[in-house]
């Protein structure tokens, strides 16, 4: 406490010294001490601080898109849960899609089309939701509409809703679609620098 005190009474004479000696030179030179002063002052206040290194680019931005076939279409999020699927936790078929994997929402999620359009394995880049993986038909989707997972509704709501996009077809599927398959297309080593923005619903 002494210490401190101390230190306290040393730096309150050492601003006083420096007061002093400031109104001395400048009552004997008739120099403002304030003009001197105000141009180092601007520099600290005004030198931008080293900028932090670059984030890691959106998905959308990353690539050129436009060298895929384009397809405009209606998407609507979805979960697995009662109020898109009928079906509740315990159920034998809850989570799982026509294909037969599970409902995911990673760098490649499952989405739900009409097999038609978009056939099963059909992976598809979908501006401000990722990559979709087609897994899943949908009882009422019809011609071209998607619907794509989320895990909860309140990320349904909050990062979706429903809207009309253009999405873009990276590779047309051949009917089939294994889990195996799922998670090398989610551990893909070049694009893991995406991944996190894409799995963040997941780990809550």
């Amino acid at each position: 406490m002494n210490k401190l005190k101390n230190g306290t009474k040393r730096f309150a004479l050492v601003c006083l010294f420096v007061l002093a000696l400031a109104a001395t030179f400048q009552s004997i030179t008739g120099v403002n001490i304030k003009s001197m002063i105000m141009p180092f002052i601007s520099v600290i206040s005004f030198t931008k601080p080293v900028s932090a290194a670059p984030s890691t680019p959106l998905l959308e931005d990353a690539f050129d898109w436009s060298k895929y076939p384009k397809q405009t279409v209606t998407a609507t999020g979805y979960t697995a849960g009662y109020e898109s699927t009928g079906k509740n936790q315990g159920h034998p078929e809850y989570g799982i899609t026509y294909s037969g994997v599970k409902v995911k929402r990673d760098l490649f999620s499952t989405v739900a089309a009409d097999l038609n359009v978009f056939p099963i394995g059909t992976i598809l880049f979908i501006p401000g939701y990722g990559y979709g993986v087609v897994a899943d038909k949908g009882g009422a989707i019809k011609g071209n509409e998607l619907d794509l997972y989320y895990k909860t509704v309140e990320d349904v709501y909050k990062q979706w809703g429903k809207k009309q996009v253009d999405v873009y077809v990276v590779q047309k599927g051949n009917g089939h679609l294994t889990e195996e398959q799922l998670q090398t297309l989610n551990n893909n080593k070049s694009l893991q620098v995406f991944r996190q923005q894409y799995i963040s619903s997941e780990k809550r």
